[in-house]
């Protein structure tokens, strides 16, 4: 009698720290987005923000966006709705830096660590976001479950370079060889740039899904991911694209962003 007793006080503390486990909230301020809970704070002084689906899906599963939080919101929604999380931290100005892999991995260990997120998010990246997530992923592939880059800048000669058929951004080319420590030179070189250090992925079979304009004047289709693309093939890897004729840099995603929800879920499978 005491040992069922015993087992049965047991189980009721379990459920009960379980419960006290789950209710743990995040650091900084609540709000709301999209009709989920959202906790705003910051990380060595960048912002950052976590979104908390209704009902967690196992194992915490996670979308990790890159920049520009916000924007064209559909598929994170949708993975909300599937019981994901949705992280992001203001990185915007490190364009895919060293700098910028170690803000953005402080945002992972805290979120992994400290909150039993999935070890391997799938990350979202678009336009100068794509070059972002790649860099990141590059330096962590076996962190990865997969990877969404739309319109991706993957060569920054093209963008903000301009050295290409790209308009370029003069004050972000100025900026990238300040956080990269680099000479216009060095930052021409595409052996340092995701559109050949994409290999890396390949080996560790990273998937990654590509949605992009064939008409793109910001971010040139054919300097960044077609070129990423093709070698990513060559080395292995599996790239899925949806070209979308006609279509300059915007608008981003898609108005039904079903295959993308799809790739997502199969990355976790």
């Amino acid at each position: 009698m005491t040992r069922v007793f015993s087992l049965a006080l047991s189980a009721v503390l379990l459920l009960a720290f379980s419960a006290f486990s789950l209710a743990v909230d995040f650091p900084g301020t609540k709000t709301n987005w999209q009709g989920f809970d959202c906790y705003q704070f910051d990380i060595n002084g960048r912002p950052a923000k976590v979104v908390c689906p209704k009902e967690p899906a196992a194992g915490n599963p996670w979308v990790w966006r890159a920049v520009f939080f916000g924007h064209e919101p559909q598929t994170e929604i949708a993975m909300l709705n599937h019981g994901w999380y949705v992280a992001w931290i203001g990185t915007s100005d490190l364009l895919g830096s060293p700098k910028c892999n170690e803000e953005r991995s402080s945002l992972y260990d805290l979120l992994t660590n400290s909150y039993g997120f999935s070890k391997k998010p799938v990350l979202l990246g678009m336009s100068r976001g794509g070059v972002c997530s790649l860099t990141w992923a590059i330096a962590n592939p076996d962190k990865v479950a997969g990877l969404y880059i739309d319109a991706p800048v993957c060569d920054l000669k093209s963008w903000p370079g301009g050295k290409g058929k790209g308009i370029g951004d003069p004050g972000s080319w100025k900026q990238a060889q300040t956080v990269f420590s680099m000479t216009e030179e060095e930052l021409c070189d595409p052996a340092k740039m995701p559109v050949e250090t994409c290999v890396v992925l390949a080996k560790h079979q990273v998937p990654i899904f590509i949605v992009a304009g064939d008409s793109d004047r910001v971010v040139p289709w054919d300097e960044n991911g077609a070129i990423l693309m093709e070698n990513y093939k060559k080395a292995g890897g599996k790239c899925d694209l949806i070209l979308k004729p006609g279509c300059d840099h915007h608008p981003h995603s898609l108005k039904d962003p079903a295959p993308i929800v799809e790739f997502m879920l199969n990355c976790v499978k």
